[in-house]
């Protein structure tokens, strides 16, 4: 049995000629809308107990709406939501606290509104108050707060009780990197103990890491689902979508190439080599290695921008930069040039699997003009071969010295 349920659910805003229709419509009188904007249509889905699920898409798309119909906080125009655990939420900084109240008061008043007791809440009171880390503050009143101590005291009171249904919006965003990692570690604590996640968020980086699946929403429907790397390339590349660009998903073996771009200039061929110019698949930590990216320009362009970055197997980016920052950006490419960048560096990588980004650009970002952007061009394995023994997602020497100072 599943632990959430969305069925058909869609979200209409009305509006009326006069408020006897809008009335009308209240006691089931048939009274047409004079428009009518649905922000959600048919959107269907499952959520199995211990999954982790990211819900993404650009501003608009109806990700609030959708997490405010799951919690009970807005009701669908059509489908229906089935739960079958107790869910915890974090839509909006400060989940309706009260500015007049003081923390401790809000978080009475909070808790009591999940259906906690006093007793309960008094119980977990100390736990709150030490985790949101915000001192002798948590008893003055909440409009004197900061919007990251308002968000240290929701996520506490969100998270006294581990749920079977953990549910987040952006809200995690806001405030220091110290408590964003507190949070997360939370979470993560929570995931290992079989709770379900559910997270909004345009962060690639928590979607990747803490999801097992994700799920593309874009004006108001899902377009796509499945891994987050998958979706979150379909995602950066629908970001850069105009009328004149493609978007081709590949699948090619035991990985997904997510190809976009107007098609000016495009790769011809992308191959990695070692030092002796021996084309290779498997690189030793530390080797020093050349990615060879071939260049073909379809049509004239005023600039060009190549990029070029290292991904793990999860997608998140290890390192990569391009050629505005490297200073090298090609000007009046004509029809017909081919190019050969070469790109040189140290495999100074975890053991794993990881793949090559690559990208042609007009200017160094891909919203405005893609050419072509390449995730999962290639994938390369890494082994260790002749260092010691050491965890990561990268390599780096540590010397170790201890010298005895008492005794």
């Amino acid at each position: 049995m599943s632990l959430l349920s969305v069925q058909n659910i869609g979200k209409s805003f009305s509006s009326y000629r006069s408020e006897l229709h809008r009335f009308a419509r209240w006691f089931g009188i048939s009274a047409k809308p004079s428009e009518e904007h649905w922000v959600l249509r048919n959107v269907n889905f499952e959520i199995q107990p211990g999954e982790a699920v990211g819900i993404i898409g650009q501003n608009g798309a109806g990700k609030s709406t959708l997490l405010k119909m799951i919690t009970g906080t807005l009701q669908p125009t059509e489908g229906r939501v089935e739960i079958n655990g107790r869910i915890a939420a974090i839509l909006e900084l400060g989940m309706g606290f009260d500015p007049e109240l003081t923390g401790r008061q809000n978080v009475f008043q909070a808790a009591g509104l999940m259906g906690f007791s006093s007793k309960k809440i008094q119980k977990v009171m100390p736990d709150i108050e030490a985790f949101a880390e915000i001192g002798e503050y948590f008893d003055e009143p909440v409009r004197t707060y900061s919007s990251g101590m308002q968000m240290r005291v929701a996520f506490g009171v969100a998270t006294a009780y581990r749920p079977e249904i953990l549910i987040i919006d952006e809200a995690l965003s806001v405030g220091d990197s110290y408590f964003q990692h507190k949070s997360f570690g939370r979470i993560r604590k929570f995931q290992e103990l079989g709770t379900t996640l559910l997270i909004v968020s345009h962060d690639p980086g928590a979607v990747k890491s803490m999801c097992n699946r994700a799920i593309l929403l874009d004006n108001g429907m899902v377009i796509k689902e499945g891994k987050p790397e998958e979706i979150m390339d379909y995602y950066n590349a629908l970001m850069a979508k105009k009328e004149e660009t493609k978007i081709v998903q590949k699948v090619l073996g035991d990985r997904v190439e997510t190809v976009s771009g107007t098609g000016e200039l495009t790769f011809s061929n992308i191959q990695l080599y070692n030092e002796n110019e021996e084309l290779i698949n498997t690189v030793r930590v530390g080797e020093a290695v050349e990615i060879h990216c071939e260049v073909v320009a379809n049509r004239s362009v005023n600039s060009l921008v190549f990029g070029c970055g290292i991904t793990d197997r999860l997608g998140l980016m290890m390192f990569g930069t391009n050629t505005l920052h490297t200073k090298q950006i090609l000007h009046n490419v004509k029809k017909g040039d081919i190019f050969l960048y070469k790109i040189s560096f140290l495999a100074n990588l975890g053991v794993g699997s990881y793949a090559v980004h690559c990208s042609l650009l007009e200017d160094g970002s891909h919203i405005e003009k893609n050419f072509e952007w390449r995730d999962g061009a290639l994938v390369f394995d890494v082994v260790n071969v002749d260092k010691k023994t050491f965890v990561g997602c990268m390599w780096n020497e540590m010397n170790f010295s201890v010298e005895k100072t008492k005794g």
